[in-house]
């Protein structure tokens, strides 16, 4: 079993979704879409400075064992969530809610419904990690750097990179930085899930992208071709 699998296997979906008022199924593909993008967002955090430091500071304050057992979403301090997915997401949440809520595999699931599983969902998955690399778990835990220090983004790295087949970004990618439109570009259009962009017509077969064959023999010019003519020398 994999980490994010782990991780999944213990967040009680059906409790989850009578808080929301939704159905389990819903519920489901909400958790399973959220849980890597808040884990895509926190390694987005670590690339820049300090980043790393600060979540190894906010881990150390979720060491609680929330996320050891069956977990109480009643339990859950979601205005601690809500400050949580704030950070991760740099005040974009809103736009992250919307974007992932429209990704292909969520469906009918709304925005509305992801922001307010955002908040739940957060503190458990700080937890989880806090056990993960501060509480000797097996696995990733522990990991350190070429400097001495905890190697976060390899860390969260590796969970997401163990998920469902959606291959989550590395260091290097998606979710790796903070791009021009926001956000690693709201994480890579979420974990690569959002519209894709157009794709260019093929090439011919048999003839490179790019190139014409030489021409053989006279030809039919078409009418609007460019020819082109060389001109004589005025100078000369």
């Amino acid at each position: 079993m994999s980490d994010i699998q782990e991780l999944l296997g213990q967040i009680p979906v059906q409790q989850i979704a009578s808080m929301l008022g939704t159905d389990t199924a819903s519920a489901q593909a909400a958790v399973e879409a959220a849980v890597p993008t808040l884990l895509a967002g926190m390694q987005s955090n670590v690339q820049a400075p300090d980043g790393a430091a600060a979540l190894e500071s906010q881990l150390a304050r979720h060491r609680n064992g929330l996320a050891d057992g069956g977990v109480d979403p009643s339990q859950v301090d979601t205005q601690d969530g809500e400050k949580i997915v704030g950070h991760v997401f740099g005040g974009q949440q809103d736009q992250v809610a919307n974007r992932l809520a429209g990704t292909a595999n969520l469906g009918g699931v709304g925005g509305d419904l992801v922001r307010r599983l955002l908040p739940i969902l957060a503190p458990i998955v700080m937890s989880y990690l806090a056990k993960k690399v501060l509480g000797g778990g097996q696995g990733s835990a522990g990991q350190t750097s070429p400097a001495g220090g905890i190697d976060l983004g390899s860390i969260l790295g590796g969970i997401l990179g163990g998920g469902l087949g959606s291959g989550g970004p590395g260091p290097g990618g998606p979710g790796g930085g903070h791009g021009s439109g926001g956000l690693g570009d709201i994480l890579g259009g979420i974990l690569g899930g959002g519209p894709q962009p157009r794709q260019s017509p093929p090439a011919a077969q048999g003839v490179e992208p790019g190139t014409l064959p030489a021409p053989t023999g006279p030809r039919t010019v078409t009418p609007g071709e460019l020819i082109e003519v060389d001109l004589p020398d005025e100078n000369r």
